[in-house]
């Protein structure tokens, strides 16, 4: 950003201001003293010399007024007018009677009001006469007056010159003194903001501030060399914090064991094929490929074996279909998406379909021996089929696992398939609209161990349906529903209310525990969620401390400046925020930065495979070392080993949860574990 720069603001210029200022105050001064102390000199000279000339015509004027001699007395006073400042002379008996006299107007000039306000207009002298043989006897007077105007005049002449004289020295010293300022200072001042100006902000050591000649040594020269010091300094923690951001967001963007983009990374790549194939009037065709029954491949030929095929089969989708024309991912377990851009119509889907199927089907070697493998693949077309990226992507795997239990080794359009699937669907939404009301639902708590104490400081309420007809239906399966009816807010805000009862129930029992409570974008988005979550904390006597809400990436995004501000206003109130599943969205640090949140919870399929794959962790490490930097405590999810909980101690994970230390438990089972898990911890440290 320029600001501009105005001739005031220069330094130079307020340097010579200053400068003059000073000189010429400074001249003022000591000219005015010397002009004073030249006037208290001139006006002592005035009254010596008028002493002095009484003193040579005392004896004749003493004589005269002796012998009444009145032509004696005139020539005394006419001998006193030869001097130009004598104004009036008179010789006088004791009883005021002149003998002689003789007197002469002022001199008349225009600076005499000046003068005359300093050495008055006139000055009288007088002086007794008498005889040295009898100097108490007085016969008369010499009085004299003095104009003072010559005197002052030649005064002034000498005045004015001193006070110009000292102004024109005052302003020349301030002249040189601002040169050399403009030299030494300025002037390298200018050339090195000159050289600042041209830093590029992104790359700060590209272009550094070029030193001024002469000034290498003096502060200016340190000046120079400790800004460049900052400036590669501030380069390279920018390169490092871009490199760990792209680290990051890599390895959330990439499926780890087979390297190909992960769901996330290929809805933005689909959103893009989608637009370009919209505006040619092309279709785009999804294809879901799932593995036959790779389960019972993983437990008869061990899970190492598995990975191998998915690795296989990876670099087959990789090197067969050409990337200018082809999409692919893992979306997870044992399913691949392909997309096919610039189609003309669908029949040429089925030619890409049948050599999908032919791919998947050649045997994989897997050490000593050779698997054979099926694969079922679900086809959804753009724009016939739907036109929304989330269900052109959810249509293709439906018809895939609607296509699995018609059979192996077939691919399936999106058609028929639907019908059943959603009747299903209707089915269950309206069973989740009654839920609620019939009391089908309840809370679960898993404990969240401190990994540096070992003792239980909170618990995760996790919601559970016990359908009357089904009995337990997964959260996976009717939370997305309840999400995209809409229904979630009032399942919401009843989670919510349970959670805070109980964690008060446990508060008035001593367990003060913490309660963290998922919050889903649905709930996020809606105008009174604040008030919802702050009255129900003060209904349950809760303080904001010890409840922790968890938000996902993908919530916030969905309305990021919304999601923010409200956010925000939460942890104001003093309220906990968590990151949930961190690393599966966006894991954007610019995003993350912006996000009022004191946790980041590591999903547990990065957990999942600790120490046993490099990518997950690299991952959790990573995920840790960022909580660190932000100053954020990092929870991890599903930890199942003693191997994972010791390795997540040591590395600096603060908090963690998952089978290792318990199952999600109903309130009284939990408060029983508790209770018996910190006293095995009591015996243990005794």
């Amino acid at each position: 950003m320029k600001t501009s720069f105005k001739i005031e603001h220069r330094l130079g210029y307020r340097i010579l201001r200053w400068v003059l200022s000073i000189a010429l105050v400074s001249g003022v001064v000591l000219s005015a003293s010397q002009i004073v102390i030249d006037a208290q000199r001139v006006s002592k000279d005035l009254d010596r010399q008028a002493q002095q000339t009484m003193a040579l015509v005392r004896d004749a004027a003493t004589q005269a007024v002796f012998s009444i001699d009145e032509e004696l007395a005139q020539q005394v006073v006419d001998g006193l007018f030869e001097q130009q400042s004598v104004r009036q002379a008179r010789i006088s008996h004791p009883d005021g009677q002149p003998l002689g006299e003789r007197e002469r107007p002022l001199r008349q000039a225009a600076y005499r009001p000046l003068t005359d306000s300093i050495f008055q207009a006139q000055r009288v002298y007088r002086i007794d006469l008498s005889r040295q043989q009898e100097p108490q006897m007085v016969y008369g007077y010499l009085e004299v007056h003095y104009d003072t105007g010559p005197t002052a005049e030649s005064w002034l002449e000498r005045a004015t010159l001193t006070f110009g004289s000292g102004l024109a020295r005052a302003v020349i010293l301030a002249l040189v003194l601002f040169m050399v300022y403009h030299l030494l200072l300025t002037k390298p001042l200018l050339k090195i903001i000159a050289s600042l100006t041209k830093v590029d902000p992104d790359h700060p050591d590209t272009r550094l501030i070029t030193p001024v000649r002469g000034h290498t040594r003096d502060e200016l020269g340190l000046w120079v060399n400790a800004t460049n010091n900052l400036l590669v300094a501030i380069s390279d923690s920018q390169k490092k914090h871009q490199e760990a951001e792209e680290r990051v967001t890599r390895l959330s963007r990439i499926d780890k064991l087979t390297g190909l983009p992960n769901r996330e990374y290929l809805l933005g790549q689909l959103k893009t094929a989608m637009e370009e194939t919209r505006s040619q009037k092309k279709v785009l065709a999804v294809f879901c490929c799932g593995i036959d029954d790779f389960k019972s491949i993983n437990e008869q030929f061990g899970y190492e074996n598995g990975d191998l095929i998915l690795q296989n089969i990876a670099d087959r989708l990789d090197s067969e279909l050409r990337d200018s024309d082809f999409l692919k991912a893992r979306l997870g377990s044992d399913q691949f998406v392909v997309v096919e851009k610039q189609l003309s119509d669908g029949y040429q889907a089925a030619t890409t379909a049948e050599k999908l199927l032919q791919l998947f089907s050649q045997p994989v070697p897997a050490h000593d021996r050779t698997i054979a493998l099926t694969s079922t693949i679900g086809v959804a077309l753009f724009p016939d089929d739907a036109d929304q990226l989330d269900r052109l992507l959810q249509y293709a795997e439906q018809t895939m696992t609607l296509a699995k239990g018609s059979g192996r080794n077939s691919y399936q359009f999106y058609v028929a398939s639907v019908d059943q699937e959603m009747r299903d669907r209707k089915r269950l939404e309206k069973d989740l609209s009654r839920a609620l009301a019939d009391n089908q639902f309840h809370l679960v708590y898993q404990p969240q161990v401190s990994l540096d104490t070992g003792r239980i400081i909170g618990a995760e309420a996790l919601l559970r349906w016990q359908h009357p007809e089904r009995g337990l239906i997964p959260p996976d399966h009717f939370i997305p529903l309840a999400e995209l009816n809409g229904q979630i807010v009032d399942i919401g805000a009843w989670v919510l209310d349970q959670a805070c009862r109980q964690a008060a129930q446990w508060a008035a029992q001593n367990l003060p525990l913490r309660i963290a409570v998922n919050l889903s974008a649905v709930q996020l988005r809606h105008d009174t969620i604040l008030d919802t979550i702050l009255d129900t904390l003060k209904r349950h006597r809760i303080p904001p401390g010890r409840l922790e809400l968890e938000v996902t990436e993908t919530s916030v995004m969905t309305n990021l400046e919304d999601a923010i501000d409200k956010l925000q206003a939460l942890k104001r109130e003093g309220i906990q925020l968590a990151v949930d599943d961190f690393g599966t969205g966006y894991s954007s640090l610019t995003y993350l930065k912006r996000m009022p949140v004191q946790h980041l919870k590591i999903d547990k399929q990065f957990v999942r495979d600790l120490l046993i794959n490099e990518d997950d962790t690299r991952i959790a490490n990573t995920i840790i070392d960022l909580g660190k930097s932000l100053n954020l405590s990092v929870i991890a999810e599903g930890v199942e080993t003693a191997e994972q909980e010791y390795y997540l101690r040591q590395r600096g994970c603060q908090l963690a949860q998952g089978y290792y230390f318990s199952k999600p438990l109903p309130p009284q089972e939990f408060e029983s574990f508790v209770v018996e898990f910190h006293g095995k911890m009591a015996e243990n440290n005794a």
